[in-house]
């Protein structure tokens, strides 16, 4: 059965991104890319993204916390704030090779991107965004990567069956919340696994329904 797994990075503090955050500034704001260094060591994540393998892979993260995510993800929902930072980044092949669901009240034509990535903008919100991954991702799971609105709205709507945190020890001092939107204090979430490792702490949740 398909689930709806929110997956993300934290700072200590609670944000997703740094300060003076923008395509054109800085993509993850001031100090924002610190919250993904675990990330971009992993061998499984450089084969997602088709990098070469650096000399400082992180061998005591377990790996296949992000091999398994992959593998079992069949469709992504983000934000169109995500979109517009990480666009020009991404370049021709963006790192998904999936069918990516872009929320947004801005919507743009469908792209067909190498590798395997379509982005399809939805501007009826984020449950029909959700509605649509899960029909592209067939018996696969769908990812909800992202931004922190995108996430909070999808815990407040209660459609999401796990939310991920990869919580990284920094203090960015501001920037962009995870829970960029209020959420229903009735929200029930239950600790599933922990993972721990140098530079980040993985904590899975299960949302109980």
């Amino acid at each position: 059965m398909t689930q709806v797994i929110a997956d993300i990075s934290v700072s200590l503090d609670g944000f997703v991104a740094g300060p003076d955050d923008g395509p054109d500034r800085h993509p993850l704001g001031i100090g924002g890319e610190r919250l993904h260094r675990w990330l971009f060591d992993l061998e499984s994540w450089r084969a997602q993204a088709d990098r070469v393998s650096g000399e400082h892979v992180e061998h005591r993260t377990p790996a296949d916390i992000m091999g398994e995510f992959f593998a079992r993800t069949g469709a992504a929902v983000i934000g169109r704030r995500m979109f517009d930072h990480g666009e020009k980044a991404w370049g021709d092949e963006p790192p998904f090779h999936i069918p990516v669901f872009v929320v947004t009240h801005r919507p743009l034509p469908p792209r067909r991107m190498s590798g395997g990535t379509d982005f399809e903008f939805v501007d009826e919100g984020v449950a029909v965004a959700v509605r649509r991954a899960v029909a592209a991702a067939g018996s696969k799971d769908v990812a909800v990567m992202g931004g922190g609105r995108v996430i909070s709205s999808c815990l407040a709507a209660g459609l999401l069956d796990e939310l991920r945190l990869h919580i990284v020890p920094v203090l960015l001092g501001g920037g962009v919340p995870l829970f960029a939107r209020p959420t229903d204090p009735s929200t029930m979430l239950a600790t599933a696994r922990v993972e721990l490792s140098s530079g980040v702490t993985h904590v899975f949740h299960r949302v109980i329904k």
